[in-house]
């Protein structure tokens, strides 16, 4: 067992170079739960509370390798009426083969609503961020290290010498700019997002300057529904339909499926289709009370990729919105049911 740890500790790391220094395209992580982590998925979602929002997420990718993917965020937003502006911070982190290959995001958004006519409304987004990638090059494992019988180490357990030489900077830092329109009314909404503007060059070690094309924008169409009913229990009863499209670079993917919430309760299913292939089916559960929000989902991968375990992701949000004394001085206000699912 200790052999086959070892060999696949030794496969991720070279994967994670390959990544590196061939100059191959990144890809932004999604959140399975972007309704929980709207101001990742479009910035002009920044102030959909006129108190304070804040987000806690993590994702847990593929758990059955040994700590191959996790990414980390924090969020907060608010909408001021007065400026008829909302305004949002984010930190994000991403982590990639056991911390071989890290991203710290730093961003803040701005976002303007206009009334387009009774009912109806328009908000534009704008983010800027600071984006850094690090690498651990003594953790990296490559081709002239291994040896067919005692993989990357010696007999005594030291690393094998290479003839790689670290490129001058393990830390790249970028800044980025993305964009957003989203449209919505009382029954549905529908957007669109370009993250990554400026295609911040984040490479470490260019073989050929001109194959590098920097990391590729990222575009993002969003659309969906909302039904209400009317209840005797605490808390809101809803189902809202819902689709998430997401490309960047060569790859797609295809979120689609309905969040539905009845009292305190709330759950949803999606399927997801990414590139020309079935990739997996998500299912969703969680409680909201008051200002407390708690969901957590998991990715049954139906792909290839099956053996890896899927995802499982937790969002906890505190929305200052949902508290009694809130929601008594909003009534009557224009407050737009369709972002429930977002709140």
């Amino acid at each position: 067992m200790q052999v086959i740890s070892k060999a696949v500790t030794a496969m991720a790391a070279c994967v994670v170079w390959a990544l590196c220094f061939v100059n191959t395209q990144a890809q932004d992580p999604v959140f399975s739960q972007y309704y929980h982590a709207p101001l990742q998925s479009n910035p002009a979602f920044a102030g959909n509370t006129d108190l304070p929002r804040i987000g806690v997420h993590y994702r847990n990718q593929w758990p059955g390798l040994p700590n191959a993917y996790a990414t980390y965020m924090v969020s907060a937003d608010q909408f001021f009426p007065a400026l008829n502006s909302g305004f949002g911070l984010m930190a994000m982190g991403d982590v990639a083969g056991d911390g071989i290959y890290k991203t710290l995001a730093f961003s803040g958004i701005y976002s303007y609503r206009l009334e387009i006519s009774d009912g109806l409304f328009a908000k534009m987004g704008i983010e800027g961020t600071y984006l850094q990638r690090s690498l651990d090059w003594n953790r990296l494992v490559f081709y002239d290290q291994l040896d067919p019988v005692t993989g990357p180490n010696d007999p005594a357990g030291n690393p094998n010498p290479t003839g790689e030489l670290p490129p001058e900077d393990l830390v790249r830092g970028n800044l980025d700019v993305s964009t957003g329109l989203l449209l919505y009314s009382d029954l549905f909404y529908a957007g669109i997002s370009l993250n990554h503007l400026t295609t911040p060059d984040e490479g470490f070690l260019h073989i050929n300057d001109n194959l590098y094309l920097g990391l590729p924008m990222r575009m993002s169409a969003m659309a969906g529904f909302h039904f209400g009913f009317d209840n005797n229990l605490q808390g809101e009863t809803f189902v809202s339909p819902n689709v998430l499209y997401t490309r960047q670079g060569g790859f797609s993917q295809l979120n689609a499926g309905f969040y539905g919430q009845l009292g305190l309760i709330f759950a949803g299913a999606w399927y997801r289709h990414a590139g020309d292939n079935p990739d997996a089916v998500i299912g969703l559960v969680g409680v909201q009370q008051g200002i407390f929000k708690m969901g957590y989902s998991y990715d049954l991968t139906i792909s290839g990729a099956s053996g890896f375990g899927g995802a499982h992701e937790v969002a906890l949000i505190l929305n200052f919105d949902n508290s009694e004394r809130a929601q008594r001085r909003r009534k009557g206000s224009k407050y737009s049911d369709c972002m429930k699912m977002f709140r």
